[in-house]
């Protein structure tokens, strides 16, 4: 597992009213910004070893492939061979190539109707009260199918 990184944040039901006069109540909580939703959701007992390692799969293979939004411009781009040929592929590409291929076909495999949840939660880090409000999906909905998601991954990988 990765090491516990804490962080104190405001609680996000807790906004600054500009209406209101005064000092106004805000709770801190501290956080695990290292910790996946779905790594929280195994260390509770709620999914099994083969989910949980199918879903890291399928986020390790989303962040290699470098799909995440940039913030900021690229600088690690190769520079151009000196040779006649041009500029050939490193390994670094080739493998996120592959894990770009790997990426798609697993989320195909998992299907239209899972693969929302499975995108928001396992990638985007999103919790799954979050997803299921984002989805129009009825509160405490998104265990389930997350859960039948992480299944179909684990075949795909070849895990279960």
């Amino acid at each position: 597992m990765t090491t516990r990184r804490l962080e104190t944040r405001i609680h996000p039901d807790d906004r600054i009213d500009p209406d209101k006069a005064g000092p106004q109540a805000m709770r801190h909580v501290t956080v695990n910004v290292a910790e996946s939703p779905i790594a929280w959701l195994a260390s509770r007992g709620m999914l099994t070893q083969g989910q949980l390692h199918a879903g890291e799969r399928l986020r390790a293979d989303y962040e290699r492939a470098g799909l995440a939004a940039r913030v900021t411009m690229r600088w690690d781009a190769a520079p151009p061979a000196k040779g006649r040929g041009g500029a050939r592929a490193s390994d670094a590409s080739l493998a996120r190539i592959d894990a770009h291929r790997r990426f798609h076909a697993a989320i195909d495999h998992v299907g239209p109707g899972l693969a929302d949840i499975c995108w928001r939660v396992v990638c985007a880090g999103e919790g799954i009260g979050g997803a299921e409000k984002a989805l129009g999906w009825p509160a405490r909905s998104g265990k389930l199918v997350l859960g039948l998601a992480l299944d179909r991954l684990a075949r795909f990988y070849g895990m279960g």
